[in-house]
């Protein structure tokens, strides 16, 4: 029997919008259009955590906040790194405070969702602000920022990725993202992308945005929830039809993608064209002739277009894991702009 599920997306934890902080300044222009329920059958049931009720032991008064710099801005939101007893915290807190019952709701589930993982490729949930006037979610502060930033805009900060870190970095998505799937109820992410994913100072990858998750009890999660960024989206998600937790491996292997390629997907095609294009044409990202076989191999696999002909991220992992004598596939030679 398959297992539980819950999905995730762009919403609001620590990458409003359209993904984490400091993915270029800016998180980007996600919708917002969140959702987070158990599912049963043709029942959708709420999950609720109580706001603004004493005695919750991840409420933060948030006197307790020093506010520093914003690191990121969304259309529900702004990430503020702080400090929080002493330790340094990102805030993500909404623009608009006068919270519809939809935006309350939204904020409960995402918080039932993250104050119950605990993995170091996850990014850590450290509490709430949940006086209504101050509705805010407090995670632990990564550093590098986003993987797209490292990744695409690498070149104006001078950092440079080897491919045996790159390889680590796969790994280290692989184990967050399992760890998620085993969950019960799993939880499956539906906005898995680069911006999405934060690198702290060890450069260990840890997952977040958790703003769109849902709970699966059964075989396939509804897609009536249309946010997300179709550049990394699975097309039984552009296409509006049901999912499971195969979505999320789609998605992975868009982002390996990137890792091997220093690329960003679909470049030169505007959203709604990779809608058509991946959707309901079939087409895939173009793999570059030098890399290896084995990492090609993997790569259109999640590509599949039969999510159940996808692997699972536990035999993602262990083809990462014969993949260390092939470290040097996992880039290729890109030429570095002097300028």
């Amino acid at each position: 029997m398959p297992a539980p599920a819950v999905t995730s997306g762009g919403g609001f934890a620590p990458g409003v919008g359209q993904g984490g902080y400091g993915a270029g300044g800016q998180a980007g222009s996600g919708d917002g259009s969140m959702l987070a329920t158990m599912t049963s059958g043709s029942n959708m049931l709420n999950l609720q955590v109580p706001i603004g009720q004493p005695g919750y032991a991840w409420e933060i008064d948030p006197a307790e906040i020093d506010f520093g710099q914003r690191i990121g801005v969304g259309s529900y939101g702004e990430v503020f790194k702080g400090v929080w007893r002493g330790t340094e915290v990102a805030v993500k807190r909404f623009l608009e405070q006068n919270l519809s019952p939809a935006t309350v709701r939204d904020f409960r589930a995402e918080v039932s969702i993250m104050s119950r993982l605990r993995h170091p490729n996850v990014v850590l949930f450290m509490g709430a602000v949940v006086q209504p006037s101050h509705l805010a979610i407090v995670t632990e502060f990564v550093p590098r920022g986003s993987l797209f930033r490292l990744l695409h805009r690498a070149h104006r900060a001078r950092v440079e990725i080897d491919p045996r870190r790159r390889l680590a970095m796969a790994q280290d998505i692989a184990k967050g993202m399992n760890y998620l799937h085993s969950c019960r109820p799993m939880i499956v992410h539906r906005d898995l992308k680069s911006p999405n994913l934060l690198v702290d100072r060890d450069w260990t990858v840890k997952v977040c945005d958790f703003g769109l998750s849902q709970v699966k009890s059964e075989t396939y999660l509804t897609a009536k929830s249309h946010g997300g960024t179709p550049e990394w989206m699975a097309p039984e998600i552009l296409r509006n039809e049901r999912c499971d937790e195969k979505s999320d491996v789609f998605s992975y292997g868009v982002i390996v993608w990137e890792l091997v390629t220093n690329s960003e997907p679909w470049a030169n095609l505007n959203p709604m064209a990779v809608v058509g294009a991946v959707g309901f044409n079939g087409q895939r990202l173009e793999l570059p002739d030098d890399i290896a076989p084995e990492v090609v191999a993997l790569i259109r696999d999640c590509w599949a277009d039969r999510p159940e002909h996808r692997p699972s991220f536990g035999d993602i992992l262990g083809r990462l894991a014969k993949l260390g004598q092939l470290a040097p596939s996992m880039s290729r030679i890109v030429e570095q702009s002097s300028g």
